[in-house]
């Protein structure tokens, strides 16, 4: 049976970050729902800080993908999502994971404090979609781009 395909080891540091930023979450949503007086800012302030990052980790993967359309068929689908072939399936399954658990953990505290600090972490998981993106950008496998007759 063949290896698993691993991912790069430069590349490994968005796929840490991502599920970093899902234990953060998890860590400051619970102690957030237990003690709003004390966590829910601080919960509020890392959702604030993760969805900016995930903002610029997203434009930054757009003009990475405009860079290589040149030279290669990149993607949408495959850019910000990395479907198909764009990463090997391990790096895409870890990445989609991390997101999803980003949004059920903020969506699960906001859901248990609505209308508090609490419901700003609906706004994290644009981290998870960022380094998914920025992922494709910078490592993402494309076919090269047929020649202009």
């Amino acid at each position: 049976m063949p290896e698993p395909e691993r991912p790069r080891t430069d590349a490994n540091g968005l796929v840490q970050a991502s599920i970093g930023a899902a234990a953060l979450l998890a860590l400051t949503g619970v102690a957030a729902v237990a003690l709003p007086e004390t966590f829910a800012i601080p919960h509020a302030v890392l959702s604030g800080v993760l969805f900016i990052a995930g903002v610029v980790a997203y434009l930054w993967a757009y003009l990475l993908g405009i860079s290589r359309s040149r030279t290669e068929a990149v993607t949408l689908s495959g850019l910000f999502f990395l479907s198909g072939r764009a990463a090997p399936p391990v790096v895409s399954r870890r990445l989609r994971l991390a997101t999803l658990a980003q949004a059920v953990i903020v969506v699960a505290a906001a859901m248990s404090r609505p209308y508090t600090e609490v419901a700003y972490g609906i706004l994290a998981p644009m981290f998870g979609m960022g380094s998914m993106a920025l992922w494709g950008g910078r490592h993402g496998s494309f076919p090269d781009r047929a020649p202009r007759s």
